[in-house]
């Protein structure tokens, strides 16, 4: 959204503990701080350890509070797919779901003690109600060299619909990134980019 020559995108970022979705809320951050825009980012997370839920919201040109209103948000960003039906009541009507479908699948599920929901059937429950993009950013970043470059791969696909400009991100994510996975990163952003 914007008036008056401001931009304002309130994303939020859904994942789980060891996707790296709190860096991908703060290259976003760093990249709307270079652009001059105000940014409020708030963050909550489940487990404090690996397989946890973890939700960001970060609010671009918004000077109004960090936290996202229900059915407000511009774009959910999931990293993880349940993630996206866990924080849905945050989506506008006329957002946008971009959403990894590599599960991250819990012990009760690789143990045998529970079945994960079909991937399929998330993705036709979010396309009745949602613009829709989604994809497996996994696969996209083991192209890229190195799995870890998940969370890069989404920022890439969300890059599209934020006020921000690509080359600020790409200069955040070069910055932010361990520098022996720079060119990784930045591949990984590069197949993301083509996914919206």
């Amino acid at each position: 959204m914007s008036s008056a020559g401001i931009s304002f995108f309130d994303l939020l970022i859904a994942g789980v503990g060891g996707q790296g979705t709190i860096l991908a809320s703060d290259i976003i951050g760093k990249a709307a701080v270079k652009e001059g825009l105000p940014v409020m980012a708030a963050e909550t997370h489940g487990m404090a350890q690996r397989g946890g839920s973890v939700v960001n919201h970060l609010r671009i040109g918004c000077e109004f509070g960090s936290l996202i209103p229900l059915k407000s948000a511009d774009a959910l960003l999931a990293l993880e797919p349940s993630e996206a039906l866990r924080y849905i009541e945050y989506l506008s009507d006329d957002g946008i779901v971009i959403v990894n479908t590599e599960p991250v699948l819990p012990v009760t599920v690789t143990s045998g003690v529970s079945s994960y929901p079909d991937i399929g059937e998330m993705i036709d429950y979010l396309e009745q109600k949602f613009t829709v993009k989604a994809f497996n950013a996994v696969q996209l970043a083991k192209a890229a060299g190195h799995v870890q470059s998940m969370n890069t791969v989404m920022i890439g696909a969300v890059s599209k619909y934020l006020p921000l400009s690509k080359d600020v991100l790409i200069e955040c994510v070069r910055g932010s990134v361990p520098k022996k996975t720079v060119d990784i990163n930045i591949k990984a952003f590069e197949l993301g980019l083509l996914q919206a």
